[in-house]
């Protein structure tokens, strides 16, 4: 009988309450795991180093509000700029108006949108084709394999926004990371079908030279139309990005509160766990300081009862928490503009809390048991 198995077999002496312990644990860190992934794709998350280096120029009072295309020239000839395209939501309906068949649709340059979405994967050829024609769209790879589009399908999207109803010719597939669920087609195909929306863009995405240039170029932007009857507002793609969380209200007090709740009801599980195993076994502590068991070896093994357990119930939590976040962000229905992944410091995280949390919870039970005296021992009844 090695100390491994002696602890492994105490920790699992009573099944029930030892697998509800680990159930209880598991649960509550696949929601501790679900909230780290939030919290890193939207506040640590970087992106890719081209991303890094955009910025979004929109309406200063709401995205509601389009822009007038001719700042695009101007924002073009600031210092640091390397390309500029505009970005129009379209906002159609495809098929109907049922959730799983939303996703994104976008009027844009395509002459210019992979100068500054350098990022975005498509082959060479079908990118040409898009540009050639005036009907053509390109759908995200994701997309494509959902509704089963394949080059030259056709598509129409009802308008909703803008009275027309657009038939699309599919020129292009591409793959972009985070996966964003989106069509992109010639803007010139709605400006020449609507009246109200001609020379207009509902908001510009700029490429800088480096991201120093960023907030030189947010600035500058900002000041030029300062003054304008569309004033504007300009802002990194990631802060643009986040304005979309904001109006969910304070996130970040949210995921951290969250967090706070689920460390402090698995202390309490297994803190329960613990000192109700520690209490049955007050006469076996006897037994073993008879047999030449020290004080620190006690203490040794009932705390690595309790950290063996935690961790049982953080390996099981954790690994719910990576197959949540895999479904969620595989669904049809799911969009986002930040990744979402469960990463290995995610797991590095979730596993030491859950070992953090065995250990407190079993200090003050498992140093009282070590304390107790032979003969007090045996006499417990319990």
């Amino acid at each position: 009988m090695t100390l491994t198995r002696f602890v492994t077999k105490n920790a699992f002496r009573n099944k029930r309450r030892s697998i509800l312990t680990i159930a209880s644990i598991g649960v509550s860190l696949l929601l501790l795991t679900f909230m780290m992934t939030m919290w890193r794709g939207f506040y640590i998350e970087k992106g890719s180093a081209e991303s890094t280096r955009r910025l979004v120029t929109r309406h200063r009072v709401s995205l509601t509000f389009n822009l007038p295309a001719f700042y695009r020239e101007k924002i073009r000839a600031i210092p640091g700029v390397v390309s500029v395209v505009p970005i129009s939501w379209f906002g159609g309906i495809y098929k109907d108006q049922k959730p799983e068949n939303f996703f994104a649709q976008f009027g844009t340059d395509p002459d210019e949108f992979f100068k500054t979405f350098r990022d975005t994967q498509i082959p060479e050829e079908q990118s040409r084709a898009w540009q050639h024609d005036r009907q053509g769209v390109i759908v995200d790879d994701s997309l494509a394999t959902k509704y089963g589009w394949k080059l030259g399908d056709r598509i129409v999207l009802q308008g909703t926004i803008y009275p027309v109803n657009l038939e699309l010719n599919v020129r292009g597939i591409f793959h972009s990371t985070p996966d964003n669920k989106s069509v992109y087609f010639n803007a010139k195909y709605v400006e020449e079908a609507v009246n109200f929306f001609k020379g207009k863009a509902g908001t510009f995405s700029i490429l800088a030279a480096s991201p120093a240039d960023v907030s030189k170029i947010a600035s500058t932007v900002d000041d030029m139309f300062r003054n304008s009857p569309q004033p504007t507002k300009s802002e990194s793609e990631k802060a643009f990005g986040l304005e979309f969380v904001a109006m969910m209200g304070n996130v970040k007090a949210f995921i951290l509160s969250i967090c706070s709740a689920v460390v402090f009801a698995t202390l309490l599980v297994s803190a329960n766990t613990m000192a109700m195993s520690i209490r049955e076994r007050t006469r076996e502590v006897a037994v073993l300081k008879t047999l030449g068991f020290t004080k620190r070896r006690v203490l040794g093994l009932f705390v690595s009862e309790a950290v063996a357990l935690s961790l049982g119930g953080g390996l099981l939590g954790v690994g719910l928490g990576w197959l949540m976040v895999y479904l969620l962000t595989h669904s049809p229905q799911f969009f986002s503009f930040f990744p979402m992944k469960v990463t290995f410091g995610i797991w590095v995280v979730a596993m030491l809390t859950s070992g953090l949390v065995g250990l407190l919870s079993s200090a003050v039970p498992s140093y009282t048991a070590s304390q107790v005296n032979i003969v007090d021992g045996l006499r417990h009844i319990g």
